[in-house]
């Protein structure tokens, strides 16, 4: 897998550069306003651009050059860093560069998840995948401390600027050790095909299921840690590294040690695990304990790593590049969601009482999904069964698709 290590290398200078652009953000607009609310926009807010993009951008990650793409994204991502560091630029441009960058960045999780389903093995992907979740998660630690140290020294526009640095060296990172590899699908991308293939993707209550369970659960619980600085200020740092952490064990322990079977069993556990300690945050608590807390929480993020594994298996191939990237920018967006809800929250509760409220919510939220979540794991099941030729699609060829698998979660819904 010669072109494992390029998108790997790239993606954690990429990660890198986000975490540094986002806290160094946050801290500048937290220190302009005095408002929690303000600062955890800056910091997600890009993520509500990027529901824009899914809806009307995302058919594009399956019909263009994936190295030309991540290339172009990782570029607008330094621009846009050098942008913000300009000095005494309002807070509305400021804003507008954010989105902008959303935007744009919608593009990015499509086309490199659906590159990695290609450069990996047929049953490599979660250990890929996993193996770039546990980049992200040791990017976000190094980057969250290296950020806490920086703003102890510089001002956060300097911070911006070797965001911005990263940034560049990722898109050089790509343009150099990717292959020219040609589109996933042929045919132009618009909005109306990305309508239609999303619709697609949504139209069967086992799929929904699966990637609103990917998520709203997972979107509250952001917004118990976009809540860190203004419910610790001086120990948020910490806070963010204990939950990069926790989140780097559960991924590791998901996508390289656990079976398929046991995968399986302990999806459930996590989506309850990944919401229950932040509930211990309506009590005062020490930052040891509060860090403890949020590394145990975090832990639960494994279940996304693992509800991904399901949604590929209920998918074809042809839009699996659109599927992920849906995945990962409507996960994003509630995440962007679950920060404005706590941040409104926060405005008129104290911020651990907020954060046990989102608590409560994910996991209300992850009861009520569960249901459905059952009868996408019997069709996995089905699907894995060695008797019959079951497939996703009908063959490709000019007439409609026929999606087998919606008439076989119609049928057993209705048993």
């Amino acid at each position: 897998m010669p072109e494992f290590t390029p998108l790997f290398v790239a993606t954690c200078a990429h990660v890198a550069s986000t975490t540094l652009t986002g806290l160094a953000l946050a801290t500048l607009v937290y220190a302009r306003t005095d408002s929690p609310l303000l600062a955890a926009l800056a910091m997600f807010g890009p993520s509500f651009a990027e529901l824009i993009g899914a809806t009307t951008l995302l058919s594009v990650a399956d019909r263009v050059r994936p190295r030309t793409a991540l290339a172009l994204v990782a570029l607008a991502g330094g621009a846009a860093g050098l942008a913000l560091a300009t000095p005494g630029m309002p807070l509305g441009a400021m804003f507008a560069v954010i989105s902008a960058l959303g935007l744009v960045s919608s593009l990015g999780s499509g086309v490199r998840y659906g590159l990695l389903n290609e450069i990996v093995p047929r049953d490599g992907y979660v250990l890929g995948r996993s193996v770039l979740n546990i980049s992200n998660g040791a990017m976000q630690i190094a980057g969250f401390a290296l950020g806490g140290l920086l703003l102890a020294v510089v001002p956060p526009r300097t911070t911006l600027i070797i965001g911005s640095a990263l940034a560049f060296g990722a898109a050089l990172i790509l343009r150099l050790g990717l292959s020219a590899r040609p589109p996933r699908v042929a045919g132009r991308p618009s909005i109306a095909v990305t309508w239609r293939v999303n619709r697609h993707l949504l139209s069967t209550p086992a799929r929904r299921a699966v990637y609103l369970s990917m998520w709203v659960p997972n979107g509250l619980v952001v917004g118990c840690e976009a809540l860190f600085v203004p419910y610790a200020p001086q120990a948020a740092g910490a806070l963010f590294v204990a939950a990069a952490l926790g989140m780097l064990s559960g991924d590791l322990a998901a996508g390289r040690f656990l079976p398929p079977r046991a995968r399986r069993r302990v999806v459930t556990p996590l989506r309850f695990l990944l919401a229950l300690p932040f509930l211990l945050f309506a009590l005062p608590l020490s930052p040891p304990v509060a860090a403890g807390a949020a590394a145990v929480a975090s832990i639960g993020f494994a279940s996304t790593l693992l509800l991904q594994e399901r949604l590929i298996e209920l998918v074809g191939e042809e839009v699996r590049g659109q599927a992920l990237g849906l995945q990962a920018t409507g996960m994003k967006a509630m995440q962007a969601v679950g920060s404005t809800l706590a941040g409104l929250t926060a405005q008129y509760l104290p911020a651990g009482v907020a954060m046990a409220l989102m608590a409560l919510a994910s996991l209300a939220a992850t009861a009520a999904l569960s249901p459905g979540l059952r009868v996408a794991a019997a069709l996995t099941r089905e699907i894995h069964r060695p008797r019959g030729d079951i497939r996703i699609y009908a063959p490709a060829g000019p007439g409609p698709k026929v999606d087998l698998l919606g008439h076989a979660a119609a049928r057993q819904e209705q048993q």
